[in-house]
């Protein structure tokens, strides 16, 4: 077995290579699959969002001995306001409740009411309440952060490699990465808040990031493509995608693990919603955005740039010089089979011929 970085060497050189551009179709295919019902999932269950986005009520306590959830949920029913209610611990020894808008005087008889669940004081009972006019300004705000920075990246890709089509594959990659962290939220029923939309912007430059360095590498590989009748655009494609894909599995890795860690601490030794927002999105956001920059966005550059006159003219010569040496290779290995005549292959450059090869050292007359 060879290690991980024979395993890398290998792919660099093409000694191994994973089909990933030629089973496109199958890739894209899926992958459409996935985000059609993600999106289905989105639109019938909706995301949870946090109490910035829907307005209302929240409810903090600190330093409480019993973390029941249960005895804030009495507390509101007793008092009549426990509709649309929830309850989250926070920390070790904290319970934050969320509820409707409500009045000066409801507050007041909520944080009473918990104040006497809980055996603490109403001034250990911190309130804060937010207008729903606010909620929708953020939720406004958000939506038109995610549309600039799709403007904004689909010109810079156009501008950098100086290709339409890149910059269109590097675009539905990134709406993958967001509609599938978006479903990933709406089953899972992980409250939203402003802190989700930061990790979904900083996911998206992550995976913008992968998939720059790939398309860096295709750029290098395609530069003179079409002065050579080797290679078709789609096997250049795939050597780019399979020489960086070690470095794009060592990233990902590398990002997930600090990630990773902080939500595990925010969910288990903070509490739910402690951190979980963010870097729940991050997670999440890192393995779509890995996934895409390799299996979306090099597969459906190949696909568009397959439809232009330019690549598939080339394609079709390199089909046709493949085609014209294995006439020439079957035609010579006949006329050899007919005369009895074995010619050795021409020696590579680099290529050891024997000791019996090397010339031979004049001997020194005395």
């Amino acid at each position: 077995m060879m290690s991980f970085s024979q395993w890398g060497n290998a792919l660099y050189s093409g000694e191994k290579s994973y089909a990933v551009v030629p089973k496109r179709k199958i890739l894209l295919s899926a992958t459409g699959v996935v985000v059609l019902l993600a999106l289905i999932l989105t639109l019938i269950l909706g995301v949870n969002r946090s109490i910035e986005f829907t307005g209302g009520s929240q409810f903090t306590l600190v330093g409480v001995s019993n973390t029941s959830q249960q005895l804030a949920y009495d507390a509101l029913t007793s008092s009549g306001l426990g509709s649309n209610a929830r309850v989250s611990n926070v920390g070790a020894d904290g319970i934050r409740v969320q509820t409707d808008s409500l009045t000066s005087e409801q507050t007041a008889t909520v944080r009473d009411a918990l104040a006497q669940a809980y055996g603490v004081s109403a001034t250990d009972v911190q309130s804060s309440s937010i207008g729903p006019s606010w909620g929708k300004d953020v939720t406004n705000k958000a939506i038109q952060s995610l549309l600039i920075f799709l403007g904004l990246v689909g010109l810079l890709m156009a501008a950098y490699f100086r290709s339409w089509s890149m910059s269109v594959a590097a675009l539905v990659a990134l709406l993958h990465d967001v509609i599938i962290t978006i479903g990933f939220f709406a089953v899972v029923r992980v409250e939203v808040s402003p802190a989700t939309v930061i990790g979904f912007l900083t996911i998206l430059g992550y995976s913008l990031y992968d998939t720059v360095v790939v398309f860096d590498k295709v750029r290098e590989l395609t530069k003179d493509i079409h002065d050579q009748r080797r290679y078709t655009y789609a096997e250049l494609v795939n050597l780019a995608v399979n020489q960086t894909l070690v470095r794009s599995i060592n990233t990902s890795v590398v990002a997930l693990l600090p990630v990773g860690a902080i939500l595990i601490i925010g969910s288990l030794l903070l509490g739910a919603g402690t951190l979980t927002d963010i870097s729940l999105a991050l997670f999440v956001g890192m393995i779509a955005g890995t996934y895409s920059s390799i299996f979306i966005a090099s597969p459906l550059l190949v696909a568009i740039e397959e439809r232009r006159g330019r690549t598939r003219e080339h394609d079709e010569a390199v089909a046709a010089e493949r085609a014209r040496r294995a006439r020439k290779a079957a035609s010579s290995t006949t006329e050899e089979t007919r005369s009895g005549v074995v010619t050795a292959a021409p020696g590579m450059p680099g290529q050891h011929l024997g000791r019996q090869a090397q010339p031979k050292r004049k001997k020194n007359k005395r």
